[in-house]
């Protein structure tokens, strides 16, 4: 007999997907929050039978359970875990542990991915092109290499896991894998999906408009409240605002934060870590703890939101030779603007700033770090040009 504990979200689910095809009805599978493994693991080497082999996917056990189950193995235990957090490569110490946040071919591993290649090794399941796709998608999805490659199909494929139960996803995946020679979404699916992207969308715009900003640990962090679609809502809103490192998106009910980042300068695991979580780069949670809700909500409860740049202009746009017109929320206006020295320069309410930056990507932070500026409309750009005119026409 086979037990497999893993994670409740696309990647673990996918690896309780394989377990099911590889075993049939000799494994049984539970999924599990981060902060529930290690209960079952303690139950299992508790009350379990000794005989059973253990896997444990896309989680890692804290440092009790982590002697534990080296003592189980010690002594005859079946037990094989396998990662792809960086924050459990320590685990890669032990016989049983396998932790990996690159594949052998460069690729970001995923929880799925690397419990694919092992079920193929060890030969309980065979090669399946259906199953490599399936496979590949999850994996693009969970390392948000769907993005880089355009993927849409591995985006679709998380949201129809959230729109179904984790049941009806499993049974429907298990039969698309076994009878299929290709992966598709049905036409009920594509609907449905089509649906839920618009409400996406719809979400995004409504949350932009409530995150703030504030300096957090020698970063500057987006805030934002909200209950869905955390993924996709703080790989958005870090693309729309690239002054800020990270975006922190606060669960009042789940009484967690997760963070996302686009940049490839910042790991969010570390920020993560800070507060006792953890995970990748560029996507990793912690626990709302005292020191977490004290930083993240109460100090930046009373903060205004941060205001959108503007989205339609034809004149005042950003990197632009005549210069780029922010606006603050006390009427300040800020004229950021090239130099013959190929530098950046910034004009505040007509009187230029000391500060010179290399780039107008490093000049919008200063201003949008410092000010909480944004980009005006085009005629309020206009109308600060003409009356610049006057003004030296006057002189």
């Amino acid at each position: 007999m086979y037990k497999l504990l893993s994670h409740n979200d696309l990647d673990g689910v996918s690896c309780g997907i394989l377990a099911k095809l590889a075993f049939g009805s000799n494994v049984s599978v539970r999924y599990n929050s981060i902060s529930g493994l290690n209960q079952e693991v303690e139950w299992f080497l508790e009350n379990g039978d000794s005989s059973t082999f253990l896997f444990i996917t896309d989680l890692s056990v804290n440092e009790e359970n982590e002697q534990k189950l080296n003592e189980f193995y010690q002594t005859g235990g079946k037990v094989q875990l396998l990662d792809h957090h960086k924050t459990a490569l320590h685990l890669n110490n032990y016989g049983w542990g396998h932790v990996a946040v690159e594949e052998e071919e460069g690729r970001l591993a995923s929880a799925t991915s690397l419990f694919y290649d092992y079920l193929l090794t060890h030969e309980h399941l065979a090669p399946s092109a259906v199953t490599a796709e399936f496979v590949e998608l999850v994996r693009q999805y969970d390392t948000w290499e769907w993005e880089k490659f355009g993927n849409e199909k591995a985006k679709r494929l998380n949201a129809l896991f959230f729109l179904l139960s984790i049941d009806e996803f499993e049974e429907k995946m298990i039969t698309r894998l076994k009878t299929g020679d290709r992966f598709f979404f049905d036409e009920f699916e594509e609907k449905i999906l089509d649906m839920e992207e618009r409400k996406t969308e719809r979400y995004i715009r409504r949350k932009r408009r409530e995150l703030v900003q504030a300096p957090i640990e020698n970063q500057f962090a987006g805030i934002v409240f909200a209950e869905s679609y955390h993924s996709e809502l703080g790989n958005e809103l870090s693309k729309d605002c690239p002054h800020l490192d990270y975006i922190a998106i606060v669960n009042a009910g789940s009484k967690r934060i997760s963070f996302r980042t686009a940049h490839d300068s910042v790991d969010v695991s570390q920020t993560a870590g800070f507060f006792g979580g953890g995970g990748h780069a560029k996507a990793a949670g912690c626990s709302l703890t005292a020191d977490a809700f004290r930083q993240f909500v109460t100090e930046t409860f009373n903060l205004e939101p941060l205001k959108e740049d503007a989205k339609r202009n034809r004149y005042n746009m950003k990197n632009n030779s005549f210069g780029s017109l922010y606006e603050n929320r006390q009427e300040e206006l800020f004229l950021l603007y090239p130099t013959q020295e190929q530098e950046w320069k910034i004009e505040y309410n007509r009187t230029t700033l000391p500060e010179t930056f290399t780039s107008f990507l490093e000049g919008e932070t200063f201003l949008k770090r410092r000010y909480s500026a944004w980009l005006v409309r085009d005629e309020v750009f206009v109308n600060y040009l003409m009356d610049s005119v006057r003004k030296a026409k006057a002189k």
